[in-house]
C-alpha cells in the first residue's frame, strides 16, 4: 500500500491523514482565508501551527485548494491498496441505470495534480423501494469506481448478505468489521457499530464508500462514521430518506444531497409485483372498549394536568423521565400501555387475520406486529412460526430458509423483517399493528413487492381498531 508522491519534498502544502481528521501543513494565512470561505470547518491547529479539517471534508479541501493555489500541494491522505479488474454480472434495468447516472453526475473530483488512484468522487443519495435492486446498483457503482469501498449497514444479516454477494460478485478478499469479525479487505462491509468503531484508524484505507440504509446515519452517533471517513466518494442507499427528526439534513451534509427517488408506484407491475391495499376496520368488544375507554382516560387525565402534549418523541421522554419519581406518571403510563394492547391486539383483529389467513391459504404471507407479545400471540394461535429480536440467529435462518422453499407458507414477525432481511417472494403481507412511521410502512410493503412472473398481484392489508387512536397512526404512515 502506498500513498502518493510520499517521498515528496517542498515548500508546497501538505495534506496527511489523522485520527479521522486532515491535517494541512505548509498552507500560507493568505490561501486558508481563501480555502475557508468554501470549507467552513478548517480550523487553526495550536499544537502543529497548521490546519486541520474533519476527514468529510477531504474532497471539498482538495477542490478549495485547486481553486486557490492549483496542483502545488502534496496529497499524503488516502493509502489505497491496487485492487484487480472489478466485473460484476449484473445488468442494470433502466431505472437503475438512470439512479446510478444521476449519482456518477455529482463527480467535482479534481484530479489536476495527476492522482490518479481515484478517478472520481460522486456524492449522494438514491431512494428506491424495498425490493427494486438498491444493492445491485451499489455493486454496479463499485465496479465502475473500482477502488477500496467500505459498505456499512446496520444488521448482521444485512452484513451476511452483503458479505455473500461481493465474494460472489468480485474476484478480492472481501474484509469484514462486525459479527465477532474485525478483518481488513480492499472491500469490507461493516455494521454500523464497528464501523463506529473503527472508523477512525481505518479512515484513510477506503476511497468509497456504501451506507445502506443510510437513514441510520442522522443518529447522533452513526453520523461521526462518516465525518470520520476520508473517503470523498459517497453512496447512501434507502426507501425513505426523509427522518421526522430532520436529521436527513446532517445525511446530506455528510454523504450528499438526494440525487434519485423512484417512488413503489412507478415499478409496480413492470418491475415489482402490482399491489393493492386494502384496510379493513374492527371493531373492539364491549368489554375491551370500557376497559380502553378508562385506560385512555386516566392517560389523557394526566396530560392535561401535567401540560404535557405528546407532540413528539421529547415528551413521551419526558413522560417516562416522571415516572420514576412520580407514582401518578407511572399510572399513566402504564394506563397507556396497556390501551394500546388492547387497541393494537384486539380480539377482532385476530379474527380478522384469521379469514385473510383462509383466504390465501396457498399463499406465502408475512404477519406483522408492533410488539413481541402479539406475535407470540399468532403464532400461538394459528400454528406459524415467528421471528422476534428474541429469536436466535441460527433459528432465525432456519425460518427464513424454510419459508424460502415453502416448508413454512407463513410467519409471523414483530419489526424484525422490516429492514436488512432478505424474505424471498411473499405476496401477502398483514399489518396487525405498526407504527405511524412512512419508512416502517414503505419496508413492509416492500416485503411483498417481487415479480411473481404470472401476473399475480400482491396485497397488503391493514387491520386497524375503530374508534381508537390507530386509526390517527394508520393515516399518519399512509400520507
Amino acid at each position: 500500500m502506498t500513498r502518493p508522491q510520499d517521498d515528496a519534498t517542498g515548500s508546497e502544502p501538505t495534506l496527511r491523514y489523522e485520527d479521522g481528521t486532515v491535517r494541512i501543513d505548509g498552507l500560507e494565512a493568505n490561501a486558508s482565508a481563501a480555502i475557508r470561505e468554501s470549507v467552513p470547518d478548517l480550523e487553526r491547529d495550536s499544537r502543529t501551527g497548521g490546519w486541520r479539517i474533519p476527514a468529510f471534508r477531504y474532497a471539498a479541501l482538495r477542490r478549495a485548494l485547486a481553486g486557490t493555489i492549483g496542483s502545488a500541494f502534496d496529497d499524503r491522505v488516502l493509502g489505497l491498496e491496487s485492487l484487480p479488474a472489478l466485473e460484476s454480472a449484473y445488468e442494470l434495468r433502466e431505472y437503475q441505470q438512470e439512479a446510478l447516472e444521476a449519482w456518477l453526475e455529482t463527480d467535482r473530483w479534481d484530479d489536476s495534480d495527476g492522482f490518479d488512484s481515484l478517478a472520481r468522487a460522486p456524492a449522494g443519495v438514491l431512494e428506491l423501494p424495498t425490493g427494486s435492486g438498491k444493492t445491485v446498483i451499489a455493486l454496479k457503482a463499485i465496479e465502475r469506481l473500482s477502488v477500496p469501498t467500505l459498505v456499512v449497514v446496520p444488521t448482521i444479516d444485512l452484513l451476511e448478505q452483503w458479505q455473500r454477494e461481493l465474494e460472489r460478485e468480485f474476484d478480492c478478499d472481501i474484509g469484514r468489521f462486525g459479527g465477532g469479525e474485525q478483518r481488513f479487505g480492499p472491500i469490507t462491509v461493516s455494521t454500523y457499530d464497528s464501523a463506529y468503531l473503527k472508523a477512525d484508524s481505518v479512515g484513510d484505507r477506503f476511497g468509497f464508500v456504501v451506507f445502506d440504509e443510510v437513514h441510520h446515519l442522522g443518529g447522533e452517533g452513526y453520523r461521526e462514521i462518516a465525518r470520520l471517513l476520508a473517503a470523498p466518494a459517497r453512496l447512501g442507499l434507502t426507501a425513505t430518506f426523509e427522518r421526522p427528526d430532520d436529521a436527513h439534513e446532517v445525511i446530506e451534509n455528510v454523504v450528499g444531497p438526494l440525487v434519485s427517488c423512484v417512488d413503489v408506484d412507478e415499478l409496480a407491475g413492470d418491475h415489482l409485483a402490482a399491489y393493492d391495499l386494502k384496510r379493513l376496520e374492527v371493531s373492539l368488544t364491549p368489554a375491551e372498549r370500557e376497559e380502553y375507554e378508562r385506560k385512555q382516560a386516566v392517560f389523557t387525565n394526566y396530560l392535561a394536568r401535567s401540560n404535557i402534549r405528546m407532540r413528539s418523541g421529547s415528551d413521551y421522554q419526558e413522560l417516562v423521565k416522571r415516572s420514576g419519581n412520580d407514582p401518578e406518571a407511572r399510572k399513566a403510563l402504564l394506563a397507556r400501555q396497556r390501551a394500546r394492547e388492547i387497541m393494537l391486539g384486539s380480539e377482532a383483529k385476530l379474527e380478522a387475520l384469521a379469514d385473510i389467513l383462509d383466504d390465501h391459504r396457498e399463499e406465502r404471507t408475512i404477519v406483522f406486529t408492533a410488539h413481541n407479545d402479539l406475535a407470540y400471540d399468532v403464532s400461538e394461535r394459528f400454528l406459524i412460526p415467528t421471528i422476534t429480536h428474541q429469536t436466535a440467529a441460527g433459528e432465525r435462518r432456519e425460518i427464513i430458509e424454510r419459508f424460502r422453499e415453502g416448508t413454512y407458507t407463513r410467519i409471523a414477525t414483530s419489526n424484525v423483517l422490516d429492514e436488512g432481511v432478505d424474505v424471498p417472494d411473499a405476496s401477502v403481507a398483514v399489518v396487525l399493528s405498526g407504527s405511524g412511521s412512512e419508512r416502517e410502512f414503505v419496508q413492509r410493503l416492500g416485503r411483498i413487492l417481487r415479480p411473481s412472473g404470472d401476473g399475480t398481484r400482491a396485497v397488503l392489508y391493514e387491520i386497524v381498531s375503530a374508534e381508537t387512536g390507530e386509526e390517527r397512526i394508520a393515516d399518519r404512515r399512509r400520507r
